[in-house]
């Protein structure tokens, strides 16, 4: 299986972990870099998991390292705090991430949050702190040297814009409004939330100002950027079309 164990104290020195697939006999090594961005909702992590699984890469979840950072500056009840504060809490903080076939688990000094990080609160709490230079730069670091040898799926907001314009090749998956709040509320009641529509549905569109709005990488398309939308196709066939244009390098 794939295993890899990322562990920072956001000076963030690196300690990096990786194991060849026992399972399927597939040794990691330098593969291509493939970035995923898109707004919430349209499906980038369960497409990001399987095109991941589909091509033996490791699978990074950036935006739960901002979730990361969201749930302790929640948890410390700094959300009111200034960037000052909240870069010195960064400084502290231990995250690491462990990847088992392709499924990411983010712990936390120590805390397993995969779940608790989840929620509507800390999704909107990320999207604020993730315009915070202090903090983009903490987690850049983390970001880029797990990169470094390469066969990597990055989802986020600003992968291939930003912190990967190198890379090899760039998706931005797009849905339209309803259908992104239909998922939303589906993965939420799959996991026993008790969730409100009309609730979720504002909280979605004030996460799409924030990514879109802010000064420090916005949510765009990046230059060469391969745009799919998701409205209509299932999951099997996002993939399928992104495989496609992958096999043709």
């Amino acid at each position: 299986m794939h295993f890899l164990v990322y562990e920072s104290v956001c000076s963030f020195k690196d300690n990096i972990d990786k194991y060849h697939n026992r399972d399927r006999g597939v040794r990691l090594k330098k593969g291509l870099l493939i970035t995923i961005d898109g707004p919430a909702g349209s499906g980038k992590s369960t497409i990001s998991k399987l095109l991941a699984k589909k091509l033996s890469y490791l699978y990074l979840d950036t935006g739960a390292l901002y979730r990361a950072v969201a749930y302790q500056v929640t948890k410390r009840g700094m959300s009111a705090a200034g960037e000052e504060r909240i870069a010195d809490l960064c400084g502290r903080a231990k995250i690491r991430l462990h990847c088992v076939d392709q499924a990411q688990r983010v712990f936390v000094d120590g805390e397993d949050v995969t779940e608790k990080i989840r929620t509507e609160p800390i999704s909107l709490l990320a999207s604020t702190l993730s315009a915070m230079p202090a903090v983009r730069a903490a987690l850049l670091s983390i970001q880029r040297e797990f990169v470094k040898d390469g066969g990597v799926i990055a989802e986020g907001r600003d992968m291939g814009t930003v912190v990967f314009p190198e890379a090899e090749f760039k998706f931005f998956l797009e849905a339209d409004v309803g259908e992104r709040v239909r998922r939303r509320y589906m993965e939420l009641v799959m996991r026993g939330e008790n969730v409100d529509y009309s609730s979720l549905k504002k909280d979605l569109l004030a996460r799409d100002r924030q990514d879109r709005e802010r000064v420090i990488a916005p949510l765009r398309v990046a230059e060469g950027a391969i745009v799919i939308d998701s409205t209509q196709l299932n999951t099997e066939a996002v993939v399928n079309a992104m495989l496609a244009v992958v096999a043709k390098r």
